[in-house]
């Protein structure tokens, strides 16, 4: 059973540079930060930013994408457990994005790799209470 439901997202930004002129080799990097903020037991918001970009010039190709999610806790578990699965919900929604974004700026399809948010770091920072 399922940890999260996600009850709604919208995309919140969107930065597209596209100064490619002609044929010109491009090779991407793509960049993944994601940050979730509880507003009480039973609800958080994901908030994840991919960016994509030519690695040598930047300023040729450069796709930003902010994607904020509205989630409903179902079960009680671990922060970063709950961390990890409202970014499986987001990250499938930026990919789509930034692939029809590409699509329809009538340059070749950008496919986002896929990002293993498992084996990654994951910081936690409780704030308030003097603690």
């Amino acid at each position: 059973m399922a940890s999260v439901q996600m009850q709604a997202y919208k995309v919140s930004e969107v930065q597209f540079i596209n100064k490619v002129q002609g044929k010109q080799q491009l090779k991407f990097s793509n960049k993944v930060s994601y940050n979730v903020r509880y507003s009480n037991k039973q609800f958080c918001e994901g908030n994840l930013t991919v960016e994509v970009l030519d690695k040598e010039n930047p300023d040729t190709i450069n796709i930003k994408v902010t994607l904020v999610g509205a989630f409903r806790i179902l079960k009680d578990v671990e922060k970063e457990f709950l961390h990890v699965e409202t970014f499986k919900e987001l990250f499938p929604l930026a990919k789509a994005f930034v692939l029809n974004l590409s699509v329809n700026a009538g340059i070749p399809p950008i496919y986002l790799q896929n990002v293993n948010i498992e084996n990654q770091e994951i910081y936690r920072m409780e704030m308030g209470g003097g603690q």
